[in-house]
C-alpha cells in the first residue's frame, strides 16, 4: 500500500509538471497582452510593467524562470490586482466554490442513488419512467438552462428565493440544484443499470429463496456492491462541479474561483491562469487517488497494485 502510494504521488507530479508545461505554452499563443485593455496606460508606462513582470524575456526564459518559482511553491503574483499573490486570491474564493461544490456533489449523489434504486427496484413501472425522464433530461439539458429556469420560476414568479448573490443558506439552494443535476442524473442511471444486473445475480436469487425481507436484500447486500461503480464516476463528477460552476457562478453573482477564473482569461492574467489551472489539476489527480483507494475499502476483493488476490 505505501509502495502503491509513494508510486501515485511521484506520478501525480509528473502529470502537474506535463499540465503546467502545456499551459503555460498555450496559455502564451492567447492574443494580447495583459495590458491590452488599458487604455489609459501609454507605450513606456506598458514598458515599464512588461519590464516589471518579466514579460520583455523571451518565452522559454519566462517558462524556466516560473518553473523554478513554481518548484519553491510560488505561483506568482497577479497582473490584474496589483500586489496580491495568486495563492491569496485562490484561498480567498475557494470557499464559495468548494461550498457550492460539495454541496451539489451531496445533493445530486444522494437523490441519484434513491432514484436509481427505486427505478431498479419498481422496472417498467412509473417509477421506472420517471426516473429515466429526470436522468435524460439532466445530462442533455445544460446546467444553465435550469439554473434560467430556476431563477424565473421558483425566484421570479413564486418568489420563494432569493434571484442571486451569496448572502446565506437560501441564496445557495437554486443554484446547488442547478448545477446538481448532472451528478443526479449520471449517478442514477449508473445506480439503477448496476442495481439490476446485482439482483439477479445468484447469492441476490438465494436470499430471497430463504425468505430475506426485499428491504433487506436491497438495502444491505445488493446496494454496496452496486455501489462500486458509482465511486468510479464520482471523483471526476467532484471536479466537474467546481470546474462546471463557473457559468453558474457567473449567473447567480457568485463570489467563487470560477468567476475570478473567467475573469483572468479575458484579462490575460497569465499567473491566475496558471495557478487557477494547476489547482484544479491537482484536485482532480488528488480524488483520482482517493477514489482508487476507496475501491479496496467498499469491495475486499479489489487490490491495490503490488497487492494480492
Amino acid at each position: 500500500m505505501a509502495k502503491y502510494l509513494i508510486q501515485r504521488i511521484f506520478y501525480m507530479f509528473i502529470t502537474l509538471f506535463i499540465i503546467a508545461s502545456a499551459t503555460f505554452f498555450l496559455m502564451k499563443l492567447m492574443p494580447g497582452t495583459p495590458f491590452t485593455a488599458e487604455d489609459k496606460m501609454t507605450e513606456q508606462q506598458q514598458a515599464v510593467v512588461k519590464e516589471k513582470y518579466g514579460l520583455n524575456d523571451p518565452v522559454p526564459i519566462q517558462y524556466l524562470k516560473y518553473m523554478g518559482n513554481l518548484m519553491q511553491g510560488d505561483l506568482g503574483v497577479s497582473f490584474q490586482f496589483d500586489g496580491r499573490d495568486v495563492t491569496g486570491l485562490i484561498l480567498d474564493r475557494i470557499g464559495p466554490s468548494a461550498y457550492l461544490g460539495f454541496q451539489s456533489m451531496i445533493f445530486g449523489t444522494i437523490i441519484g442513488v434513491l432514484f436509481g434504486i427505486l427505478a431498479a427496484l419498481k422496472q417498467n413501472t412509473i417509477y421506472d419512467y420517471g426516473s429515466t425522464i429526470l436522468a435524460v433530461s439532466g445530462k442533455a439539458i445544460p446546467s444553465f438552462v435550469f439554473a434560467g429556469l430556476l431563477q424565473y420560476f421558483i425566484a421570479v414568479e413564486l418568489e420563494w428565493l432569493p434571484v442571486a448573490f451569496w448572502d446565506g443558506f437560501e441564496y445557495t439552494i437554486l443554484p446547488t440544484i442547478a448545477l446538481a443535476m448532472f451528478p443526479l442524473a449520471t449517478t442514477a442511471r449508473f445506480m439503477r443499470t448496476e442495481m439490476i444486473e446485482v439482483l439477479n445475480s445468484d447469492y441476490i436469487l438465494l436470499a430471497r429463496a430463504k425468505g430475506v425481507r426485499p428491504f433487506t436484500i436491497a438495502f444491505k447486500h445488493a446496494m454496496r456492491n452496486a455501489l462500486i461503480p458509482i465511486i468510479t464516476v464520482l471523483g471526476p463528477l467532484a471536479v466537474s462541479l467546481m470546474t462546471g460552476s463557473l457559468v453558474i457562478e457567473k449567473i447567480f453573482s457568485i463570489p467563487g474561483l470560477g468567476e475570478q477564473f473567467v475573469r483572468s482569461i479575458t484579462s490575460n492574467d497569465y499567473p491566475v491562469i496558471m495557478g487557477t489551472t494547476l489547482f484544479f489539476a491537482g484536485l482532480f489527480i488528488f480524488i483520482v487517488l482517493v477514489v482508487d483507494i476507496l475501491y479496496g475499502i467498499i469491495d475486499p476483493r479489489i487490490r491495490l497494485a503490488g497487492g494480492k488476490k
